[in-house]
């Protein structure tokens, strides 16, 4: 459910109370582990954190005006979503990545609840079900320059071609 919220403090703004406590924790946790090469703002109707076109001129190649997509964090109907594309990207019909396993992995470690995880997609009803701190390494693991070159390199790998970066 995307909102039509302009600023993250309108979007935190419109959730319930119980809802808005999940999102700031988790939001929290991503920008004190998120690497400098990324920015946060609204994208996709949702907290978005992406590759600036200032780091990555090409932006997003389903849209170039969009920046690089890295994660996002949004309040649907019945759940709240955190969006991990870093740790999909690469990610084939057969195949996960490293860091898709050890995600899981680390998520069935931490005790909590089972992981409800589709692709990029992490799903969670309450904050207790969540292990922030894995959330936390899950988004210090990938800084922005390894997302560039994985980006790229899943590019060319779909014939879709590579684009260059430059480095702020």
């Amino acid at each position: 459910m995307q909102s039509p919220a302009a600023t993250i403090s309108d979007y935190l703004a419109t959730l319930p109370g119980g809802r808005r406590q999940i999102v700031e924790a988790v939001r929290n946790v991503i920008v004190a582990n998120l690497d400098g090469g990324y920015a946060e703002g609204m994208q996709y109707g949702m907290i978005g954190y992406a590759v600036p076109h200032s780091i990555f001129p090409a932006g997003y190649h389903c849209d170039p005006k969009q920046p690089l997509p890295f994660a996002g964090l949004a309040s649907q109907k019945n759940y709240v979503s955190l969006y991990l594309m870093g740790l999909y990207s690469g990610c084939t019909e057969e195949n996960e990545t490293d860091e898709v396993r050890w995600f899981r992995d680390a998520w069935a470690a931490s005790g909590k609840k089972k992981l409800d995880m589709g692709k990029a997609c992490v799903r969670f009803k309450k904050l207790d079900d969540v292990p922030l701190d894995v959330i936390g390494e899950a988004i210090r693991r990938i800084p922005a320059q390894l997302y560039i070159e994985r980006y790229q390199a899943g590019l060319a790998a779909a014939g879709k071609g590579g684009r260059t970066s430059r480095k702020a």
